[in-house]
């Protein structure tokens, strides 16, 4: 990965995130993978690299809580379609399409992507198929993921190419979890990842259950996401989408529910007793129009929530930023102005994700004996002038063209807004090639 041991951050504004609306104007020593100072005039050690930080903030690198990088090559080519349709007429048959190096190519622009915009720490869900090209993947490019293959065993206008044996999936993701979890020097973490409620059968959910808690992996589904879907699952179930899930055991701090936009009260109070963690999607769900997740009544409860771009083909990007403008604005709408302010906004953004992703020990903040997970946004662009509160410079000011450098687990990732550790004109042309096929061989234009 062409990393340093030793890595000093020089003569930024850092946000330690330790404690809301405070930073210091310091430098930040990372060394053998987790933060060693935070402290001004630090002077590097041999063999240190410096990275400049000079008219800059430090910010703990950024947590995303849902994403789907297999899904990149569907980019712009999935456009104007509500959840359901989205998937029978396009994700779902160019899923099913796949083959081992599209996949690939896939995985390597969704990460680049993801490191670029400053997220150095995600929670992914893959296909059903040739998960280890998507962990391949990470381990080159240096992200800290954690991930797991889609299972889905039934389902109205699923493909038979995704419809899979209960019993061979779930045998798969054991041998996937076996040889990728805790790789990479720990950045590495698999996630058994049942689609959603209307694809999996009852015992295929019941045996992701058995399969995680057996091994101490995360679970990871969607919920609530549509208001079709969530009616579809009450006429199949008699019960609430979250309140089916908790029924088979798919709740607790162990589990993560991308979206819960439709929610009944019950159901906000049994996620804050569970403590499940929830992915707050908001590019998403305006893209597919499938509403807005009260993220303010989730909040007054305790629930627990981290932010996440989605997939490619429902968003168009991947970027954290953008997932923070609409998280601090959009809530005004129903709340008022201010309804979730810069500072939880930014927590969502780093421990409060973490947290959801049971990091939230480790990964998050910038302090001694941390993970060495930073990224550097420049204070150049004329969106962060002048100066003010880093929390409102960075939900607000800053995009994906702000990332100065990234740091994972003390590993230079980005530096000087390139990515360090593949070339990038390969993974476009690699992604370029494969979308070619893929678009012939469905019939897209």
């Amino acid at each position: 990965m062409g990393s340093q041991r030793s890595v000093l951050v020089r003569g930024g504004m850092v946000v330690p995130m330790a404690a809301r609306g405070e930073w210091l104007q310091a430098d930040v020593h990372v060394k053998d993978g987790r933060v060693a100072a935070v402290a001004p005039g630090l002077d590097p050690e041999p063999g240190c690299e410096v990275l400049d930080a000079g008219d800059a903030l430090v910010l703990p690198g950024f947590v995303q809580a849902h994403v789907h990088v297999v899904q990149s090559l569907a980019r712009h080519r999935a456009e104007g379609l509500p959840l359901l349709r989205w998937l029978k007429e396009r994700i779902w048959p160019y899923e099913a399409a796949l083959r081992p190096s599209e996949v690939a190519a896939a995985a390597r622009l969704g990460i680049a992507e993801l490191l670029t915009g400053g997220t150095t720490s995600a929670l992914d869900m893959g296909t059903t198929h040739d998960q280890d090209a998507v962990f391949s993947a990470a381990a080159e490019l240096g992200i800290r993921l954690t991930s797991g293959k889609c299972h889905m065993d039934t389902g109205n206008g699923v493909p038979t190419g995704l419809i899979e044996d209960r019993e061979e999936s779930l045998a798969q993701a054991e041998a996937l979890g076996s040889r990728w979890h805790g790789a990479a020097s720990g950045r590495l973490r698999y996630a058994v990842a049942p689609r959603f409620v209307l694809s999996c059968s009852p015992e295929l959910l019941a045996g992701a259950v058995a399969l995680a808690r057996s091994r101490g992996y995360l679970l990871h589904t969607h919920a609530s996401e549509n208001a079709q879907e969530t009616r579809a699952v009450r006429e199949l179930t008699g019960r609430g989408n979250v309140e089916f899930l908790a029924d088979v055991g798919i709740a607790g701090p162990d589990t993560v529910l991308a979206h819960c936009v439709h929610l009944d009260e019950g159901e906000v109070r049994l996620l804050a007793e569970r403590q499940t963690g929830v992915a707050h999607c908001p590019g998403a769900n305006l893209k597919l129009g499938s509403g807005i997740a009260d993220v303010p009544r989730l909040l007054r409860h305790g629930v627990r929530i981290g932010l996440g771009a989605d997939g490619p083909p429902c968003n168009n990007r991947l970027s954290i930023f953008h997932e923070m403008a609409l998280a601090g604005t959009l809530h005004n709408l129903a709340h008022g102005p201010g309804a979730v302010d810069a500072w939880t906004v930014l927590e969502m953004a780093t421990w409060r994700g973490a947290q959801v992703l049971g990091l939230g020990d480790e990964v998050g903040r910038l302090l001694p004996g941390w993970k060495g997970d930073l990224v550097v946004l420049s204070c150049d662009g004329l969106a962060m002038e002048p100066a003010a509160d880093p929390a409102a410079m960075g939900v607000f000011g800053g995009g994906v063209e702000s990332v100065r450098h990234g740091v994972v687990d003390g590993s230079v990732v980005v530096r000087d807004g390139e990515l360090a550790t593949a070339d990038v004109g390969m993974i476009r042309r690699e992604a370029r090639g494969a979308a070619e096929g893929l678009t012939r061989r469905l019939g897209w234009s």
